[in-house]
């Protein structure tokens, strides 16, 4: 137990485990429901049962951008393994909703954007930065968290740690 004088501090440092670990891996992805760039809108809940990447961005980071082509090129490999990728913009920080739409429409996302617009996911799983990206395994278990710009390697590494196949291929090298 904390003493009087640093329950203050107890607290805070409790509070940010709590937070960080909604991101640690082997714990669980929260939950959350936004609206998507379609206006329709998409939960995490429900994909269950499938491999998710969630990749965190905005239109103003040049990161992002780089790393567009990569996650989507990914994610069209990898469609036959039920791997689905969920776009998550940080409509909150974002000047115009058709900055969000131009950027979208020019680098061809073929996957779901979601719409952050109040910062509640972003939060929710503690992000430092963006860009960021959080695999999260079909039951739902984060499995690797890539804070920054995401490399080739780091897409396949997390892809491995994701996708039934990949890990069924792993579990076989001696």
């Amino acid at each position: 137990m904390c003493s009087r004088p640093l329950s203050i501090a107890c607290a805070a440092l409790t509070t940010a485990v709590l937070v960080l670990s909604s991101q640690a891996p082997g714990s669980a992805a929260p939950d959350f429901t936004l609206k998507t760039l379609a206006g329709n809108t998409a939960s995490l809940s429900s994909f269950q049962g499938r491999p998710v990447l969630l990749n965190f961005w905005a239109t103003w980071c040049a990161p992002c951008r780089a790393e567009m082509a990569e996650i989507a090129s990914a994610y069209r490999a990898h469609g036959d393994e039920r791997l689905q990728v969920l776009a998550i913009d940080l409509t909150d920080q974002e000047r115009k909703l058709k900055d969000v739409r131009a950027f979208v429409d020019e680098l061809h996302m073929p996957f779901p954007v979601l719409l952050d617009e109040k910062g509640k996911v972003r939060k929710r799983f503690a992000l430092r930065g963006v860009p960021t990206s959080v695999f999260i395994d079909a039951r739902g278990v984060v499995r690797l968290v890539n804070p920054g710009p995401i490399t080739t390697e780091n897409i396949q590494r997390g892809l491995a740690q994701i996708l039934p196949a990949q890990q069924t291929n792993r579990r076989r090298i001696p």
